[in-house]
């Protein structure tokens, strides 16, 4: 198996590309407002009854994540147009690439269910106060 190359080793003359799986490519994410109240944790929920959504945070920022390729990436990983490609994909350089980042984000939702798990733990806390039973006292410690 071959070792994947890194961007200290890419031979003169190469591109990161040439090694790349397209990882921006694959996706888009857009910034949301930070949910605060049941209503906007509800839609955050909406958000994920959809195929291949997510939603996570990173930097304490909220995105939204849409796991969709673009429909000009081609089967070589490269760009169908590349000469008229949108301004983003322009500006987007290997200097700061996904490369070889292998990202962990501070929260990371899949489902709507732990949407609502969140929820019951922070907004629904907040305004109903604890909905969960109080700790037990601790059993008494018999010496035999």
């Amino acid at each position: 198996m071959a070792e994947r190359m890194t961007r200290e080793n890419v031979p003169a003359g190469k591109s990161l590309c040439d090694y790349c799986t397209a990882k921006c490519c694959r996706y888009f994410a857009l910034p949301i407002d930070t949910p605060d109240t049941t209503r906007d944790l509800d839609f955050m929920r909406w958000f994920l009854l959809h195929e291949r959504a997510s939603v996570f945070v990173e930097d304490e920022s909220w995105y939204l994540l849409v796991h969709t390729v673009c429909k000009h990436l081609q089967s070589d990983n490269r760009c169908g147009i590349y000469e008229t490609r949108p301004e983003i994909c322009r500006e987007y350089t290997t200097d700061s690439c996904e490369y070889d980042e292998d990202a962990v984000y501070e929260k990371y939702f899949e489902t709507p269910e732990q949407v609502a798990e969140y929820m019951e733990a922070t907004v629904l806390q907040a305004d109903l106060g604890a909905t969960r039973s109080p700790e037990p006292p601790l059993l008494p410690v018999i010496n035999l």
